[in-house]
């Protein structure tokens, strides 16, 4: 009995080590307030993971430390083999400088609740900028695969349109497409669709299971719970900091062992 236990352990953390994300014991907190308590997951390539919970639960902040748009007071955060903000010197941590951290993020690509178009460029330059701008690609180059990327994403006739011209969806769909075009390791989705009106949440996410079967590692702070079950390979349900429950969506979603779960799916399906 206690071998078996032995080599689930083992097994668990070979498959942590084996991860494109592994989150390994983060904390976080504002002030007094602890955001992130001990947190530690693990996300394999080509897999989606969505992260369920009630408002100050910790999931946002938890998706912004994987990308260091918040710093992290204790454990690690490491990406395809590298450690996300900091630099190891002996046994200890350094923050990196701004350059290093931009350079990190270029392999990370984040599509926020609210859509942070530039309201003076059309939806083919805001999909042009950070591939010429930061990454330093030919613009006819990256003229070329934004307009691949408008027709990946439904909107290739809106080339030359602005976003006060565009829908709220069409308008996340293109910052999905302007993610892309850094041609990222891992997405990460926070809230995408809950500041759309009801009848446009489809298409975004129609993009987003798109992406999914062609096999991009994805993390999604979401509420909808549908595609959770339809996408999802693994669903994390935090609340108060900390990971409640995780596994597949059949056992997170149909079949959840906490209380806690249970009352919060009760609550929002």
């Amino acid at each position: 009995m206690n071998m078996s236990m032995t080599l689930t352990a083992a097994e668990s953390e070979a498959q942590h080590s084996e991860a494109l994300v592994q989150i390994r014991r983060v904390r976080k907190s504002f002030g007094a307030h602890e955001v992130l308590r001990d947190i530690s997951l693990a996300v394999p390539a080509g897999t989606v993971t969505v992260l369920l919970g009630p408002s100050g639960s910790g999931k946002s902040t938890l998706l912004r430390c994987v990308n260091h748009l918040e710093t992290i007071d204790g454990g690690r955060i490491i990406v395809d083999g590298e450690l996300i903000g900091y630099r190891q010197a002996g046994h200890k941590t350094h923050e990196m400088s701004p350059r290093q951290i931009a350079k990190q993020r270029r392999g990370i690509g984040m599509v926020f609740q609210r859509f942070n178009l530039f309201p003076h460029m059309t939806a083919l330059e805001n999909i042009m900028e950070a591939p010429v701008g930061v990454a330093g690609r030919p613009r006819a180059m990256a003229k070329g695969r934004a307009l691949e990327l408008l027709d990946r994403v439904g909107l290739a006739d809106f080339a030359g349109h602005y976003p006060a011209q565009l829908s709220g969806g069409q308008q996340q769909r293109i910052a999905i497409a302007r993610a892309l075009a850094m041609e990222p390791k891992l997405m990460l989705f926070d809230e995408p669709t809950s500041a759309l009106d009801p009848e446009l949440v489809g298409d975004v996410l129609d993009v987003m299971r798109e992406l999914a079967r062609e096999g991009m590692t994805m993390i999604v702070v979401t509420h909808e719970i549908g595609f959770a079950r339809g996408v999802a390979d693994q669903v994390v349900f935090m609340d108060g900091g900390v990971v409640v429950e995780a596994g597949p969506p059949h056992e997170v979603l149909d079949n959840p062992q906490r209380q806690r779960t249970r009352n919060f799916l009760e609550s929002v399906q």
